[in-house]
């Protein structure tokens, strides 16, 4: 069956002529359910824990800082300059490298680094997914190049899901580069269906909600 065949039969079925221009998308049908925070909070760490995540919900800044502090417990680690962060003491903890301005200087400390501590944009609850949007002060080989993952994330940028951040972002192109989801730590099974983790990236991920 030749192409001009088949798109005739498509047009068709769709009651259009070979020269009529296509008509307008219809609106995305985004659903938004109702959900509070503390709900929101149990979804998430439910879904990232499934898969084999660690989570951690502090009660105040100070207790985040004290929970990363003991994570570090004298390995290296690279942390983005993240507002966040900042607020929660975590840059200026001992072991910790932030604030780079020489890319070259950024790629060898997270190459060297145990741990990398980013802040997150948003996080989706109904799959334990980190949203992360590329940046100058937020570079993505700091949560994909060392062991280990550490995310920080204030609770009031917990989602509902995917429907809920496309109404905050109906157009992501338009705010970053890059939009990565983090789902629990990286993993593969391609080589004899063996379950490997760290293979594509951090094979341990931690998130902390404040």
């Amino acid at each position: 069956m030749s192409r001009d065949h088949i798109l005739h039969k498509v047009r068709t079925a769709l009651g259009r002529s070979a020269a009529e221009p296509p008509g307008e998308a219809p609106a995305p049908w985004l659903r938004v359910p109702e959900s509070a925070v503390d709900d929101r909070v149990e979804s998430f760490c439910a879904a990232l824990e499934k898969l084999a995540g660690k989570t951690y919900r502090a009660v105040s800044r100070a207790d985040a800082r004290e929970y990363v502090e003991r994570l570090i417990a004298g390995r290296k680690a690279v942390a983005s300059p993240a507002a966040l962060l900042v607020e929660c003491g975590i840059t200026g903890l001992t072991g910790v490298e932030s604030g780079f301005h020489d890319k070259d200087a950024w790629r060898a400390a997270c190459a060297a680094a145990d741990i990398g501590i980013t802040a997150a944009d948003y996080a989706l609850a109904d799959t334990g997914t980190l949203v992360m949007l590329a940046s100058s002060g937020e570079p993505r080989l700091l949560s994909l190049l060392p062991p280990m993952h550490v995310a920080v994330l204030a609770r009031e940028r917990l989602l509902t899901g995917l429907d809920e951040l496309f109404t905050l972002l109906p157009v992501p192109s338009a705010a970053t580069s890059s939009l990565v989801f983090i789902t629990g730590p990286s993993r593969t099974a391609d080589i004899e269906q063996i379950l490997v983790r760290g293979v594509h990236g951090p094979g341990e991920i931690h998130v902390v909600l404040v």
